[in-house]
């Protein structure tokens, strides 16, 4: 299955986070927060305006990103759990 987002809508799949801290304890999976880090799978066409023009998403596939913990819906996509979230709910791109 192949989810396309549609207007200002973007799949993300999230990030695993570490499962150590700096001093070397080990978190259970039942401690650990959401990432709030993801990589962009897919991108809509863009937001429309009033007068039905298009413009395009900042954001493309392949980016790093960062959201805040509760935004968007999860989706299931081949058994794998992912986000839908709209682009202003993105609050940058992470540049390495």
């Amino acid at each position: 299955m192949k989810i396309r987002p549609l207007y200002d809508r973007v799949l993300v799949k999230r990030l695993e986070e570490n499962a150590k801290t700096a001093g070397g304890i080990i978190i259970p999976d039942t401690a650990k927060e959401k990432p709030s880090e993801g990589i962009v799978e897919a991108v809509g066409t863009g937001t429309r305006t009033e007068d039905g023009k298009i413009i395009p998403l900042n954001v493309k596939e392949g980016d790093k990103v960062l959201f805040s913990k509760w935004s968007g819906t999860e989706v299931k996509v081949n058994g794998e759990e992912r986000l839908i979230v709209k682009e202003s709910e993105i609050l940058g791109i992470i540049e390495e």
